[in-house]
């Protein structure tokens, strides 16, 4: 009887830690992405150990500012398993994110991850927001950090004069990024306007007028 209790509060506590479980739990030392395998399921496939190689842990592409032309004035950097085939089932990645004067990472969630974020220059306003509607705001500067947690809506915004940059770090390998104005206005195929009109409490022109203005920004 008590054999039996011990199996099913083992099996039970298997259960529960998958469940909190944000990416799938290796299983070996390596399992390095094989991006050009057909087939995906929660995550990529391994390649063969024979074809792994020492780059296969590797990324350069955050080690300087990256160059920044969007109208939102910043720059995100990912270096996560899409750019380092080693961090798939490792549960991690970064990404940089680089800011003009007055450069915006507007409104957006990562659906399967929390954020860190470590100023590597510069001056920030940060802040997200929780399912109360309530702001949570902080400037940051360098040296400091700040967290956003998992799913919320959070922002950063450079209100200084010079250039800033930040260093974040995720719990999973690909975090997902959605943005908010994007995912109501420029969602392919479109929103039915009347639920946009109906939700913002505005007319059919200032919706169009929304739209047209973010499918000009990337």
């Amino acid at each position: 009887m008590m054999n039996s209790r011990i199996f099913i509060t083992i099996v039970l506590s298997c259960i529960f830690a998958s469940i909190h479980a944000y990416d799938p739990d290796a299983l070996q030392d390596l399992c390095v992405a094989d991006k050009s395998h057909g087939t995906k399921l929660n995550g990529f496939p391994c390649k063969e150990i024979s074809n792994i190689t020492s780059s296969d842990f590797f990324f350069a592409g955050i080690s300087s500012p990256a160059v920044i032309n969007s109208t939102m004035g910043s720059a995100v950097t990912g270096a996560n398993v899409e750019k380092i085939p080693g961090l798939n089932t490792l549960s991690v990645s970064l990404a940089r994110i680089d800011y003009a004067p007055g450069g915006l990472n507007p409104p957006h969630t990562h659906p399967r991850a929390t954020e860190v974020v470590f100023v590597l220059e510069g001056e920030l306003e940060v802040g997200f927001i929780t399912t109360a509607n309530k702001l949570f705001s902080k400037t940051i500067k360098i040296g400091e950090v700040f967290v956003f947690p998992r799913g919320l809506v959070h922002f950063q915004k450079n209100n200084g004069k010079s250039p800033a940059s930040v260093l974040c770090a995720f719990n999973s390998q690909l975090p997902g990024t959605v943005s908010v104005a994007a995912a109501l206005f420029a969602t392919e195929p479109a929103l039915p306007e009347d639920v946009l009109t109906k939700t913002f409490q505005v007319g059919s022109k200032m919706v169009d007028k929304i739209k047209e203005r973010l499918s000009t920004k990337k």
